[in-house]
Formats: structure tokens, sequence, C-alpha cells
């Protein structure tokens, strides 16, 4: 079968990669344009550019999918089939009706759970133990089409978002492959989602990552890991910035209780301070922090990082 693939980060990569080596012909790549990246704003390809140029396949990089002139080169490839995978644009129905067997999706979620952009992280954050891919036929709405297959995984308790990715990622290539494989059988089902219990995730923001330690130490700890490795779950402490990596939740002991209470601490304060750890108050238990990072350093274990920066009981986090 001949495919053209769209797509734009490591995932999509992953994903692409493991096409390269079945019967099917990758004619070829989509990808979001060149952009700047990093502090020195020097220009990067996306992890899928880099892996077609790997493999000599040729690359388009459309400013919108739906200008003409990119349609019209699409119309030459002449795709069977378009295989889509976090590509980051919204395809005209124009681009959705020229292939011979559609335009597929690889979406990291159980739809019609998590349509949009950041479905990996809110698994984590809203504590689901299990998530998945879904492989369906493209409509015109966001991750609306019908669904032909799925591959369920398993959500760890210290699951971060860069781990969940990786699952999914391999998730994404096996039920790919299973849907591509019954579409060229003529045996692929249409299963319509269901409307009622569609939920919308938008694309992550930094402050997304702010602490609010108002909320339970639980849900905490779930953004924590959740918003790992990006965009990253943070407060600060005596004006510098403190990027949180690993923290435990855990109510509150009964002296902590008491001391709590005599000094009438607010939520975000430090209450216990460990030789590897240190606990802040939350609106329900407190959070222990076991691994973090300050602002213009690299990320450390806590017993490190307070042999070096002063953390006493009473100081607040905001």
């Amino acid at each position: 079968m001949r495919i053209v693939f769209m797509g734009t980060p490591e995932i999509a990569a992953v994903i692409l990669d493991s096409m390269l080596d079945k019967e099917h012909e990758v004619a070829a790549v989509v990808t979001q344009p060149d952009r700047p990246k990093g502090r020195g704003k020097e220009i990067a390809f996306s992890e899928v550019k880099k892996l077609a140029i790997k493999h000599n396949i040729p690359v388009y990089q459309p400013a919108r999918a739906r200008d003409q002139e990119f349609v019209d080169a699409l119309k030459q490839l002449a795709p069977e089939l378009i295989v889509v995978v976090a590509f980051g644009q919204i395809l005209p129905k124009e681009i959705l009706e020229l292939p011979k067997y559609g335009c597929i999706n690889v979406h990291a979620s159980l739809l019609p759970k998590y349509r949009g952009a950041s479905p990996i992280q809110w698994a984590i954050i809203n504590g689901d133990r299990t998530t998945g891919v879904t492989i369906m036929y493209m409509a015109e709405g966001i991750d609306t089409g019908d669904m032909i297959t799925k591959e369920l995984v398993e959500i760890a308790p210290d699951e971060t978002g860069g781990s969940l990715h990786d699952k999914l990622a391999q998730a994404g290539c096996t039920a790919l492959h299973r849907a591509i494989g019954q579409i060229t059988s003529k045996t692929a089902v249409r299963t319509p989602q269901d409307e009622s219990q569609a939920v919308y995730v938008g694309m992550l923001k930094k402050e997304m990552g702010h602490i609010d330690f108002q909320r339970s130490a639980q849900e905490i700890e779930r953004l924590v890991r959740g918003l790992s490795p990006w965009p990253s779950a943070y407060a600060a402490l005596e004006g510098k910035m403190l990027k949180f990596w690993r923290c435990e939740a855990a109510e509150l002991t009964e002296e902590q209780k008491q001391i709590i209470s005599e000094k009438s601490w607010e939520c975000g304060a430090v209450v216990a301070v460990e030789k590897d750890s240190f606990s802040v108050l939350a609106g329900d238990g407190v959070l222990i922090v076991k691994e973090l990072q300050i602002e213009g350093k690299r990320r450390m274990g806590a017993e490190e990082f307070l042999r070096g920066n002063k953390v006493e009981p009473g100081q607040i986090l905001r």
C-alpha cells in the first residue's frame, strides 16, 4: 500500500520508524515547518523530518495544510492511505477524502476520552489507571472519527508523562499495524464514538505547572508526574523557582497536626525537613519532596539540594 505519513514530534517518529521495514511504501512524509528551538533559537528539524532524511523519504512542510499548492502536491503523490500521528494541523475535507482507503489517525487515548492535544499528561493528572491508543478514521471534527481498533496500556503508580509517552508510542505501533492489516484485508470495522462520553483536553501551557498547595497532596503528586518532563510542576521558595521532579503524598502525622495548629501555618508551608526530603503542607496531607531543581542548576535529589540550600519549617512555597 502506498502511504503518506503526517506527523511531527517524537511519538510520531517512533511510529514512522516501525513502518519502514514493512511491506507498505511510505511515499512521503509531511511535518511542521522548521522552527527555532532552545536558548540559541537555532532552527531545528522535527523528529519526523530527521528520520525521513535518514531514510531518503521526500519531506513536505506546508505552513498550512489547506494551501492549494500543498493539496495539489499531495494529489500528485496519489496515496492510497494517509497516516496521521500528532501532525499539529487540521486537515481540510479535500485531503480527508483524497486517499482510496481514507485518512487514519493514531491518538494516544482511549477515545472518546481525552480528545485533543494533551491526552498523555491528563490521564496521569486525573489519576487514571489505564489509558491506551485509538486508531480511527479522520473526520472534520477534532478526534471525532469512527474508531477501528484500540490498544490498552496500564498506568504505573510512578508513571510520568515521559514514561507513558514511550509506552503509548510502542502501543501505537502495534495498533497501527493491526489497523492497516484490517484495512488492507477489508475487515476493518467502523465503530462510532459515543459523543456523550467525549472529553476534550487542550494544549499544555507552562502556567499549568504552577502548584496550588490548597489542592490535595495526591493531586499535586499526580501533577508533578503528569507534567514531567514538560512543562514541569513548580513553585517559588524565597523568590527562587523550584521545579519538582519526584514527590510523594502522605497523611499528616499527629505531631505535624499539632505543630501546624500551634503555628497557624497555611498551605504551602514547609512542615518538616529530613536528611533526604522536606514536606510541604497541602490542602489534604503533605507533599514529600524527593527530587527537584532550583533555577539555574541541574536536577538533583533532595538530600543534595538541602546540603546547599537552607530550608526550614515555616518557610512558604508560593
